[in-house]
């Protein structure tokens, strides 16, 4: 398992991080056996939002089943997610200090290594995500922040007024849905889809600001479409390809859909939402797989991207 120190931070993070906004369905011992795999896989990285499962549903879980010594806890990174509201988005400065609070509670823990923004809220208001920031920083409730879903515009008002660094923005990316990738490659080319820029740079920017992406649903075709994993019908070219590369590399092609983004230089982390130990373990054996430019662009154009 790759680990690495994401810019602006001090911590030392595995680039695969386990999401548990699916275990609100399983038993203690069934969530102890997914986050060991993930464990004993060397992640150490665990991905939680208020939402999930309901009203901090799979936090409690997870704090219901998961004990950590203090020692322990220093050894894994616990990052949750705040501001989605039941129909609308919420970045005042009460909402965000009330729920991580509820969310410090659900999670049996003292602090937070990351809070995230959830989405963006277009009534935000960057003095109140600042106060509320100030006082979660020095309080020792949370370490470090970040966004989610944000592009480099909405980052740019918050960094006006927040004072600690925004070094993680956790965005969609898959080989199939990749626009944040593919604009870039198809640059400048009228008349093409695939070069409309849907999230103004928002790759460059983060290398150029230090900040960390996740990738969240790196198996979904498009938005919650399903996965494109074993999909021959609407992905024949790229299973096959995936076949050949697992082969090659001795992992399945589950573990070459994450290592075709851990391959990126940008150092892009890789969120999982599964419950199956075995697909935590056939993920994470991608980690360190480097593949070749020709390995990544032929899944690159397998999965239907343009090469101008």
């Amino acid at each position: 398992m790759k680990t690495f120190t994401p810019p602006q931070t001090t911590l030392n993070a595995s680039n695969v991080i386990l999401g548990l906004m699916r275990i609100s369905e399983l038993d203690d011992e069934e969530i102890r056996t997914l986050v060991g795999t993930a464990r004993d896989a060397g992640i150490n990285f665990f991905d939680h939002a208020d939402v999930y499962g309901g009203a901090h549903g799979c936090e409690r879980r997870f704090g219901e089943a998961v004990t950590f010594t203090p020692a322990d806890r220093e050894t894994v990174i616990i990052q949750s997610k705040v501001g989605i509201r039941n129909g609308f988005f919420d970045f005042s400065r009460e909402h965000i200090l009330r729920t991580v609070d509820e969310s410090l509670e659900a999670l049996n823990t003292e602090y937070l290594d990351i809070l995230l923004l959830h989405r963006p809220d277009t009534l935000v208001e960057p003095d109140e995500v600042a106060a509320a920031f100030d006082t979660l920083h020095s309080s020792g409730k949370v370490r470090n922040f970040g966004v989610s879903n944000q592009p480099p515009g909405q980052i740019e008002l918050l960094k006006r007024s927040v004072s600690q660094p925004l070094a993680f923005n956790q965005v969609q990316l898959s080989i199939t849905h990749a626009p944040l990738i593919a604009a870039g490659i198809a640059a400048n080319m009228a008349g093409l889809d695939q070069s409309i820029d849907r999230d103004n740079g928002i790759l460059d920017y983060s290398r150029l600001n230090d900040i960390t992406l996740q990738a969240w649903s790196p198996f979904q075709k498009g938005f919650f479409d399903g996965v494109f994993l074993g999909d021959r019908e609407n992905f024949g070219p790229l299973n096959d390809a995936l076949d050949e590369i697992a082969a090659a590399h001795g992992v399945t092609p589950t573990g070459i859909a994450v290592a075709w983004i851990t391959r990126h230089p940008a150092n892009i982390q890789v969120v999982l939402g599964t419950t199956k130990p075995e697909r935590v373990k056939d993920s994470a054996a991608g980690s360190e797989i480097p593949l070749s430019r020709e390995e990544w662009y032929r899944l690159f154009t397998a999965a239907g991207h343009i090469l101008p």
